[in-house]
């Protein structure tokens, strides 16, 4: 990897990102988030009456620590410990405090070597799969299902002072929320009826929250690839 294109959609044009803005909650905590994606781009732009850009940058990636939490030596379970980390989640059970404590201890990633990030969004859906799964309602084969449903999940995050320097604007798209927020809305209610599609199918025999900690599951565990 070296130069790459990405697009980061706002009701706004952004030419010049700040570094140590944004929400401190977001999935990965603070950053500047994009999609290499610029269709993805144009619906997270998108409010239900209001207009929004894709803005178009191009990233020089050489010498940048870059955490891809999609190659192999990482898990699904390293993703949804960031989303505990970072994200408001609120603990309705105690099984759900317990799953998410547990997977703080053992899966979470220190972000701060890395100046950028690259990983699932947790969009509405998503969150409500990864929520379902830590209270111990959904197996793990079926959290990985769902997280697949959305195409073009994926979100590239920019996370220290050196790749926000790095990063240089070229230009931008007007995106019409008229065709892009029925967009958006479509892939997470087409989404939404896959998972529960999925949840008709017995999963007696997966892999649960309680299991993995019971059995004290370790990232190696062959059962979590």
């Amino acid at each position: 990897m070296s130069n790459v294109i990405l697009y980061h959609g706002s009701p706004e044009i952004i030419q010049v990102p700040v570094f140590g803005k944004g929400k401190s909650y977001n999935d990965y905590g603070k950053g500047f988030y994009c999609t290499e994606h610029l269709e993805l781009a144009k619906e997270w732009a998108c409010t239900e009456n209001t207009d929004g850009y894709a803005n178009k940058y191009e990233l020089d990636t050489s010498g940048l620590s870059i955490l891809d939490l999609s190659s192999d030596e990482y898990t699904i379970l390293h993703w949804l410990a960031l989303l505990m980390e970072y994200r408001k989640f609120r603990i309705s059970t105690p099984v759900m405090k317990r799953g998410a404590d547990w997977l703080r201890e053992h899966f979470l990633i220190d972000l701060t070597p890395y100046d950028a990030v690259i990983g699932y969004r947790a969009d509405d859906s998503y969150f409500s799969f990864a929520r379902a799964f830590v209270n111990n309602e959904i197996s793990l084969t079926q959290l990985s299902y769902a997280m697949h449903l959305g195409t073009l999940g994926e979100q590239f995050v920019l996370k220290s002072l050196a790749a926000f320097e790095t990063i240089r604007f070229l230009s931008y798209e007007l995106a019409d929320n008229t065709e892009y927020y029925a967009k958006r809305k479509a892939r997470d209610d087409e989404a939404r009826a896959a998972y529960r599609e999925e949840l008709e199918k017995d999963d007696w025999n997966g892999l649960y929250m309680r299991d993995m900690i019971r059995e004290e599951v370790h990232p190696n565990d062959p059962r979590l690839r």
